[in-house]
């Protein structure tokens, strides 16, 4: 496991693998960003809030074992932010690089928001129990801009993150069974 630096700020939770524990997941990083200083319009707040949607939907729709909880752990050093998502299905890996867009898919694009967004992003086996955990990283200024080094999505990388964006609508009936058989992701 790499060593990372002390962590300046800390916020860790355990949530249901349910649509409703990926909402309350995803509400509750925003919530915490906004309280250290990243107020919920900036770049970002809003980036490593649609990150933990897709990396907390995914424990959900891929980690899922019944009885067990997924956890979020979010934390600020030196000027990076770290999210991290462990849920404890070992054999069902994210693969390494995101699998080719099928554009008429309603899936399949969390991957993709995530490495257009993040600095970096992985996944590394749980620590001392079956399961793995993906975490993503975006390096920030104090003042909560994103550093300009990463490239601007191509313009239809634009049009697949609104479009992504506009499925993270609330989906107070959807369950994790539902996922496996074409649901809707929370």
């Amino acid at each position: 496991m790499p060593q990372h630096p002390a962590s300046e700020r800390e916020f860790t939770m355990r949530f249901t693998s349910t649509p409703r524990g990926a909402r309350l997941a995803r509400r509750l990083v925003s919530h915490r960003l906004n309280d250290w200083g990243h107020p919920y319009t900036t770049p970002v707040n809003e980036a490593l809030t649609l990150i933990a949607a897709e990396l907390t939907a995914n424990a959900v729709r891929h980690g899922y074992v019944p009885g067990r909880d997924f956890h979020v752990r979010l934390t600020l050093a030196e000027g990076t932010f770290r999210i991290e998502v462990t849920d404890t299905r070992t054999e069902k890996l994210p693969p390494l690089a995101p699998p080719a867009l099928d554009t008429a898919s309603e899936s399949g694009r969390g991957l993709h928001l995530v490495a257009a967004l993040a600095d970096g992003w992985g996944v590394n086996p749980r620590e001392a129990a079956p399961g793995k955990t993906v975490w993503a990283e975006l390096h920030a200024r104090q003042q909560g801009h994103p550093r300009t080094r990463r490239v601007a999505p191509e313009p239809t990388d634009v049009n697949l993150l609104l479009a992504t964006a506009s499925l993270l609508r609330d989906d107070l009936g959807s369950r994790p069974a539902d996922a496996s058989h074409g649901g809707r992701r929370p």
